[in-house]
């Protein structure tokens, strides 16, 4: 809680205060550690909000575009078959890399063949208190048992019902990100400042003209309405009043300084190559070729991509889940040397 009042003095003299108590980082950090499972009548309620998650997933475009690229190389290394197609293929890689949880249920024929794998939208489905049992709950009122289920999760350390997404550590960047874009976007529509002071120390104004002028600055606010005020003060003093602006400067700064520190740590969260994604590099260099920085995303991140994804194979006892070589390696070995 930060305490901004001051009374003051009866000599009319000014009264010194701080406020803003310092705030211990470990605690609130901490919190994940107590995360668990709750479970309910049916089903175990997941440790992080889906919902949450969800939204945080489009607050900041280098969060979104390192997971978008990924989807993008898996699908088009995917060979689609009659039971997964390429649209269910490109849905359960985006559910696991959002969620770090994906399913698949499959669809069977008269003979217990399956003909068609399906993706339920993970935001909604829950892991089951009674063992291979799960729920798919769109609203609030309807509950559709799922009794065959594939459950591609990412290992958590507090607990083994749900997976927890790889890029946990760099969500507060994600939300930093997209809080100094708000505040840009405040900034810029308030006429390029972070606000101003009014200073009157002249005497010749009455309590009628002080309403008056505070009147006229609420009424200048908002979107559009940002104008120009005018105020007559007879016999006034050259510095009666005095417009102060507010650390406008210093916005500036701090927006660019903020925007580049949080893409920093969700590049280094998702282990995505800058340059594949757009970044303008700020010094002279660059970041060095984006071809070889593609083969070696490939290595380190696409191929145990595949090994997870390919999971399913072993789960189904069929080859529905098969991938070809990344374009891009395959140039690699044809080109000379």
């Amino acid at each position: 809680m930060v305490d901004m009042t001051a009374e003051k003095t009866e000599d009319g003299s000014f009264e010194v205060f701080s406020f803003g108590d310092p705030e211990p980082v470990l605690s609130a950090r901490g919190l994940l550690d107590y995360i668990e499972c709750v479970p309910l009548q049916k089903w175990y309620d997941p440790p992080i909000s889906l919902d949450g998650l969800a939204r945080v997933a489009r607050s900041a475009v280098w969060h979104e575009s390192p997971m978008i690229l990924k989807r993008n190389i898996l699908a088009g290394m995917f060979k689609p078959n009659k039971i997964m197609d390429r649209q269910t293929f490109a849905r359960f890689c985006w559910e696991f890399m959002v969620f770090g949880n994906a399913y698949l249920v499959p669809q069977k024929n008269l003979l217990g063949g399956t003909l068609k794998l399906q993706c339920p939208l993970t935001k909604y489905t829950r892991r089951g208190i009674e063992r291979g049992q799960y729920w798919y709950v769109p609203r609030w009122n309807e509950e559709i048992e799922l009794t065959q289920v594939f459950h591609l999760m990412e290992p958590d350390l507090n607990q083994d019902v749900y997976g927890v997404p790889q890029y946990m550590s760099a969500l507060q960047s994600a939300l930093l990100n997209e809080s100094a874009t708000l505040f840009r976007r405040r900034y810029y529509e308030n006429g390029s400042h972070a606000g101003f002071i009014l200073y009157m120390t002249d005497a010749t104004h009455n309590s009628d003209d002080i309403k008056d002028i505070k009147m006229s600055l609420r009424n200048s606010k908002g979107v559009g309405n940002f104008k120009n005020l005018f105020v007559y003060a007879p016999n006034g003093k050259k510095d009666g009043i005095q417009l102060i602006p507010i650390a406008e400067i210093a916005a500036k700064d701090e927006f660019v300084g903020i925007k580049n520190m949080s893409r920093d740590d969700l590049l280094a969260a998702h282990r995505v190559p800058p340059q594949l994604i757009g970044v303008i590099p700020n010094n002279t260099g660059g970041f060095g070729d984006a071809e070889k920085a593609a083969r070696i995303l490939a290595i380190n991140e696409i191929g145990p991509l595949t090994q997870r994804l390919m999971e399913v194979n072993d789960w189904l006892g069929e080859e529905v889940m098969t991938f070809g070589e990344y374009p891009l390696a395959a140039l690699a070995a044809a080109a000379p040397a």
